[in-house]
C-alpha cells in the first residue's frame, strides 16, 4: 500500500466524512487515494475558504474538521483560516503537500519550511518524513486538536514520501480524552466565596458550549439568582428568554449589561477565552475578584484578579459547585429593569421602515424568521457588533461569531461547513460587502454542492467597522470607501438566486422565502450605518441609575 492510501485510511479511522481544499501537484497522491475513500472531498475556490469550512464544522461537531492544500502558495493561503480556528478554540487538522525530501535541504521551487511556519498558529505542527510515522502523526494531530482547549494541528506530507510503499497498515485506536473534576478543596473555597458575595455575576464564554455545560450553568445561576452575561462566542449559553439573561457583554465599555457589571462584587467566569475579549469590558477597574471556572488555569492579566480557580471538566465542576453553594431567595435589585431595557431596545425596531435599513431592524427581522436551533454565522465588520449585541439566542452554537482572530471572510465558507455539518438546520451567513468579496467565490462551491444557504449582505460600500472606529477616535474617516458589483447579478452568474431589498417592509418576507429555497440565495440589503455613531453617543450618555 502507498503511504498516501494509508494516510487516507488513517483519516477514515478518525471518522472524517468531509475534507475541504484545493488540489495541487504535491498533494496529487492523496487526491488519488481519496478516489477509493468514503471521505467526500469538497473542492473549494481558495484555501482560506477551505480552512474556514473545516473550522466551522469542527466548532459545531466538536470533532476536528480537515482542510488540505498543496505546498507554497496553497499552504500560505490556508494559514489565515488555520490561525482563525486555532485562536477561536476550534478543532481543526490542516494538511499540506510538500516538496520531496530530496530537495528540502536547498533553495527549491515553492518550498518553504511549512512546519515552522504553521507552528505559531497551531497547537502542534509536524512532518511525515518516513512511512512508519504516518499512523502516529495522524492520530496525534487529531488528539491534540480535539483535547481541551481545542485548536489546530498541522501535518505536511512530502510528495516523495506519499508515493512510498508501507508494510504495516494498522491504524491506531482512539481513546476518549477524559478531563477530571476539580479538587474538593477548590470547590469548597469557591462556594464559600460565592456565599459571601452580595451581587455575584456570571460571565459565560465559549467553553460552556464546547463542554456542553449550558444546562449546568443555568442551574447554578438559578440557585444563586445571579444574572448571566455571555461573551460573543458564548452566545446561547442561557436562553435570552430566561429572566436571568442579560444577553451579550463585550461590545463597548458601557452598555446596559455593563450597568449590572458595575454593581457586581464577584465575577463567576466560566469557559472564558481571553483571546476573545479583554476582561476590562466588564470590569474597567480590574479590581473585582474572579472565580475562574475552566479546563485550564487563567492567563495572567492585571485586570483579571483570580481569587479562586476551579479547573477541570466544566460540566462536572458546575454541578459540584451548584451542590456546594447556598440557595438564594431573591434576585438582585435592578436586574429585571436592566434586562427589560435590553428587550425594549430589541423590540423597538420591529416596525421601523427607515431605508436604507437600520442595523437593528435587520437583526430583529432575522431573529423573527430563524428557528431556535437554526444557525447564523456572522462575518467580521460593523454588522458583527450589531449581531453580537442584538441577535439573541435560545441555544448554544446558533450564532457563530469568530472573535479570536476575527478574520474577515469567514461567514460564506463557514455557512457551507455549517450546512454540511448540520443539514437539517437553516443556515444564514451575515456578511458585509467588504467581507463577502474576500471569500464570496465560495458561492460557486455552495451552488455546485446544492446547499440551501442564505447569504445576507449588508451593503454600505465601505469598511463600516473601521469607519466607526475612525469617527470615534479621530472624528473623520480615511480610505474606507470602495465600489461594489451588482450582487444580484453576481449571484445569478454563479447559478444562485439573487434578491435586492428595495423596501424595508419587504425584508422579513424576503428572508422567509429565501430560507425555503432549495439552493443558495444571496440577499443584497442596503444598511444605514449612521446608527453606529448614534449608538456610541447614546451609550456614552447611559445612566445606570434605574
Amino acid at each position: 500500500m502507498r503511504v498516501a492510501d494509508f494516510f487516507v485510511k488513517c483519516l477514515e479511522n478518525e471518522g472524517i466524512k468531509y475534507m475541504f481544499g484545493v488540489p495541487g501537484e504535491e498533494n496529487i497522491a492523496v487526491m488519488d487515494a481519496l478516489l477509493q475513500s468514503d471521505i467526500e472531498f469538497i473542492t473549494t475556490r481558495h484555501e482560506t475558504g477551505a480552512a474556514f469550512m473545516a473550522g466551522i464544522m469542527g466548532r459545531l461537531t466538536g470533532k476536528p474538521g480537515v482542510c488540505l492544500a498543496t505546498l507554497g502558495p496553497g499552504a500560505t493561503n490556508m494559514l489565515t483560516g488555520v490561525a482563525t480556528g486555532n485562536m477561536d478554540r476550534t478543532p481543526l487538522v490542516a494538511i499540506t503537500g510538500q516538496a520531496g525530501l530530496n530537495r528540502l535541504h536547498k533553495e527549491s521551487h515553492q518550498a518553504y519550511d511549512l512546519v515552522s511556519m504553521y507552528r505559531p498558529v497551531t497547537k502542534w505542527s509536524a512532518s511525515i518524513s518516513t512511512p512508519q510515522t504516518v499512523a502516529e502523526i495522524v492520530r496525534k494531530a487529531f488528539k491534540v486538536a480535539a483535547e481541551e482547549k481545542p485548536g489546530a494541528a498541522y501535518v505536511e506530507l512530502p510528495e516523495d514520501v506519499a508515493d512510498l510503499e508501507i508494510q504495516n497498515t494498522d491504524t491506531l485506536s482512539i481513546a476518549d480524552n477524559d478531563i477530571p473534576a476539580a479538587t474538593e478543596n477548590s470547590i469548597r473555597q469557591s462556594a464559600h466565596r460565592i456565599d459571601r458575595a452580595k451581587r455575584p455575576m456570571i460571565i459565560a464564554g465559549n467553553g460552556v458550549t464546547r463542554m456542553n455545560a449550558a444546562s449546568e450553568l443555568v442551574l447554578l445561576a438559578e440557585k444563586l439568582k445571579a444574572p448571566v452575561a455571555e461573551t460573543f462566542m458564548g452566545k446561547g449559553a442561557i436562553s435570552w428568554e430566561h429572566p436571568l439573561s442579560l444577553m451579550t457583554i463585550g461590545l463597548t465599555d458601557k452598555d446596559y449589561v455593563s450597568c449590572a457589571a458595575e454593581k457586581a462584587d464577584l465575577f463567576i467566569v466560566v469557559g472564558y477565552d481571553m483571546a476573545e475579549v479583554p476582561p476590562t469590558r466588564w470590569d474597567k477597574s480590574g479590581k473585582i475578584p474572579v472565580i475562574h471556572i475552566d479546563t485550564q488555569n487563567a492567563e495572567v492579566d492585571a485586570s483579571y484578579p483570580v481569587a479562586e480557580s476551579v479547573i477541570g471538566d466544566i460540566k462536572k465542576n458546575l454541578r459540584l459547585l451548584t451542590e456546594a453553594v447556598a440557595a438564594r431567595d431573591n434576585s438582585q435589585p435592578g436586574i429585571e429593569k436592566i434586562r427589560q431595557k435590553i428587550l425594549d431596545e430589541f423590540h423597538s425596531f420591529a416596525d421601523d421602515t427607515h431605508y436604507p435599513v437600520k442595523p437593528q431592524k435587520i437583526v430583529h427581522d432575522l431573529r423573527m424568521v430563524m428557528g431556535p436551533d437554526d444557525i447564523v454565522i456572522s462575518d467580521v465588520g460593523a454588522h458583527k457588533m450589531w449581531m453580537a449585541r442584538m441577535y439573541h439566542c435560545y441555544q448554544p452554537n446558533t450564532c457563530l461569531i469568530s472573535n479570536g482572530l476575527a478574520s474577515m471572510g469567514v461567514a460564506v465558507p463557514g455557512a457551507i461547513g455549517a450546512k454540511l455539518a448540520m443539514p437539517d438546520k437553516k443556515v444564514v451567513a451575515v456578511v458585509g460587502d467588504g467581507g463577502f468579496l474576500m471569500t464570496g467565490m465560495e458561492l460557486e462551491t455552495a451552488v455546485r454542492k446544492g446547499l440551501p444557504i442564505v447569504i445576507l449582505i449588508w451593503v454600505d460600500h465601505g469598511y463600516g467597522l473601521i469607519e466607526w472606529k475612525q469617527r470615534r477616535k479621530y472624528h473623520r474617516v480615511s480610505h474606507i470607501d470602495f465600489g461594489d458589483p451588482d450582487f444580484v447579478k453576481l449571484a445569478e452568474s454563479f447559478g444562485a438566486k439573487g434578491v435586492r431589498v428595495e423596501k424595508t417592509e419587504d425584508l422579513q418576507g424576503i428572508l422567509k422565502k429565501a430560507l425555503e429555497a432549495d439552493g443558495p440565495v444571496v440577499i443584497e440589503c442596503p444598511v444605514d450605518y449612521g446608527e453606529n455613531m448614534r449608538l456610541t453617543e447614546r451609550l456614552a450618555q447611559l445612566d445606570c441609575n434605574f
